[in-house]
């Protein structure tokens, strides 16, 4: 009974968090749509300038930049699934990444679609324009997919409460540290970062607050 009152706890903070992080997209989107305050900020950090340190730093730059590829992130996090659902014997890994990802694709491409927002590269900040900027799928994934597979290995493993501060460190340094690059080398808006880290959280914490509520013998509670 006090595993099944702690599991529902979890669920109803996670849904909480879900509704937060949604709100913070939803904002985000209206100053996208109307040219609020916050697109001033995008076309200042946009316009200023970069200082050149070469190709080998910018080859660092992209290998940073590709820990929010949507192929390298799928991949990365589905093997790993895979491999845990073999050593527990249960579909619960799989499952929980295939949902991920595909909630992640059809909101974000959706959003991305619906709005086509220009990318700063082209100097000009249009929507509706077939562009595919907001929200940014870099900032997205990186958080959603590393999140995911955080979240299974603290499950399915012994998780002292250093173990998860640990985990959830490691997503946060890689998933500020894509949005960085992203910023330095112009390839999404500040508010398509914004976005795609609250879409990102709210589909995460969602998908948590799921497999809260449908118990599972292998995991740890």
């Amino acid at each position: 009974m006090e595993q099944v009152l702690r599991r529902r706890a979890q669920m109803i903070t996670a849904l909480r968090w879900s509704a937060i992080f949604l709100v913070g997209f939803l904002i985000v989107t209206q100053q996208v749509m109307s040219d609020g305050p916050l697109i001033s900020l995008d076309s200042k950090i946009a316009g200023a300038k970069r200082h050149n340190f070469g190709s080998f730093v910018d080859f660092l730059l992209r290998k940073v930049d590709n820990l929010g590829l949507r192929g390298l992130t799928a991949t990365i996090l589905i093997l790993s699934a895979l491999y845990i659902s073999r050593q527990f014997k249960s579909w619960r890994p799989v499952n929980l990444a295939v949902l991920s990802l595909l909630s992640l694709n059809l909101v974000v491409g959706v959003a991305k679609l619906a709005i086509g927002r220009t990318k700063p590269k082209l100097n000009v900040d249009l929507i509706h324009a077939g562009g595919l900027s907001y929200p940014s799928g870099h900032a997205s994934n990186a958080l959603l997919s590393w999140g995911m597979l955080a979240y299974l290995i603290y499950r399915y493993t012994r998780h002292e409460s250093y173990h998860g501060r640990l985990l959830s460190g490691i997503v946060a340094l890689i998933t500020l540290s894509v949005c960085t690059v992203s910023l330095f080398r112009s390839t999404h808006w500040l508010s398509d970062l914004l976005g795609g880290l609250f879409i990102g959280g709210a589909l995460l914490v969602l998908i948590i607050a799921i497999d809260r509520y449908f118990p599972s013998e292998s995991q740890h509670s």
